[in-house]
């Protein structure tokens, strides 16, 4: 796909073919996308980046896209997906590169700089902030208890239930539904969540050409390996308790929209402007709250984002 010069290429990481689309010259910006995402949320970003003297790099991640996705669904830990960024890093021929991360694109560059801060200058880290490790519980555990069994999270960790509705809704209405949707509940009726001939309006900031792409990758690739991130979850948790306690020593700033769902809400506030954000990451330079700005911020500002990128890339 040739989009305003941005070139693709397939290349061996971690035992696996990874599928990366890039742009531009210079000191390299490696983005990491979210869920229901692929390298394509950043091609504004890709464009503006490289346009500013970067070389912008986006990979789809392990299980999504162009990318091979591994059947078992504990090959997708953070531990498997930080070894495929820092073969591809090395596979660029650089020792450290910029980092920019959303959603759980955010959540790998965290594990990212806390596994291997020495491969990384400095990072944008878009709409989830660090989340120390609880000793104390399992994550499915807490978000189940807190949340209910039709959390989307906990709908995600059956391995087949989730990837079945989804083929009854059609891929274009659940990518629709999940780009769109304020809520983070999905009813156990699947029908409940989008009842047959549902029209699902799109955002300003998506167009239909936008979610033709998507659909169309996802419906060739399936939903699996995206899902298989938050089956995850508690694995995760247990590879990682050597890292209990351990700080984030990167250079990092924070963007968030003050009506995303995973912000608004008074625990995630507090410790954000409270003092443990900074306190777990002490390289923290800014927060910005996006005035207006729900969870796809770089999708809904993209203007915005890149000058938040390249005035923070620019002091290093």
């Amino acid at each position: 796909m040739d989009m305003d010069g941005i070139e693709h290429k397939m290349v061996v990481v971690n035992g696996i073919n990874m599928h990366i689309a890039e742009k531009g010259e210079g000191p390299v910006i490696l983005f990491l996308h979210g869920f229901p995402e692929l390298w394509y949320t950043w091609k504004k970003q890709i464009i503006g980046l490289a346009s500013c003297g970067y070389r912008a790099v986006a990979p789809d991640l392990r299980g999504y896209g162009d990318t091979d996705a591994p059947s078992s669904s504990t090959k997708y830990t953070t531990l498997h997906v930080v070894g495929d960024l820092i073969a591809l890093i090395d596979s660029l021929g650089l020792d450290q590169v910029f980092v920019v991360g959303h959603d759980w694109g955010a959540t790998i560059a965290w594990a990212l700089c806390l596994y291997r801060p020495d491969r990384v200058k400095a990072l944008v880290n878009m709409s989830i902030a660090f989340t120390p490790r609880n000793p104390s519980a399992k994550p499915t555990d807490r978000l189940r208890a807190a949340f209910g069994n039709e959390y989307y999270m906990i709908r995600f960790q059956e391995p087949g239930v989730m990837e079945a509705d989804f083929v009854t809704v059609g891929a274009e209405n659940v990518v629709k539904k999940l780009l769109t949707s304020t809520s983070p509940m999905i009813p156990t009726d699947i029908g409940l969540w989008v009842p047959p001939n549902t029209v699902i309006t799109l955002r300003s900031w998506l167009s239909q050409e936008d979610v033709d792409y998507y659909a169309t990758k996802f419906g060739e690739k399936g939903f699996t390996g995206g899902l298989n991130y938050y089956r995850s979850l508690d694995l995760n948790w247990e590879l990682t308790a050597a890292w209990s306690e351990a700080k984030v020593q990167v250079p990092v700033k924070f963007i968030v929209g003050e009506n995303d769902l995973s912000y608004n809400n008074a625990p995630t506030k507090a410790y954000v402007n409270g003092g443990g954000f900074k306190k777990d990451v002490p390289l923290l330079e800014e927060v910005v709250v996006m005035e207006g700005v729900g969870h796809f911020i770089n999708l809904e500002k993209p203007d915005e984002i890149n000058k938040h990128i390249s005035d923070f890339f620019g002091k290093f």
